[in-house]
């Protein structure tokens, strides 16, 4: 766990996550969203590039993969 904490740096730095601190944990979940919802839009918009598009598809996923990790290591901090 404390070697993807480098990866995942908003759990620590931006809204520490503790289990007495529900808002904490709130504020991690809507930080991820807004940065999944944002870079999505962005990549979205790139997509229709016809030759870039590709690309841009497979950036868009793998930022989705790592907001869906975010999300679910700020939970299990949480928990823990």
């Amino acid at each position: 766990m404390e070697q993807l904490e480098k990866y995942f740096p908003i759990g620590n730095t931006i809204a520490p996550i503790s289990k007495d601190n529900v808002m904490s944990l709130v504020i991690a979940i809507i930080i991820y969203v807004v940065i999944g919802a944002v870079i999505g839009v962005l990549i979205g918009v790139l997509a229709k590039i016809p030759v870039l598009g590709i690309i841009f598809g497979i950036v868009g996923t793998l930022i989705g993969i790592y907001v869906l990790c975010g999300i679910v290591l700020s939970i299990v901090k949480f928990v823990k």
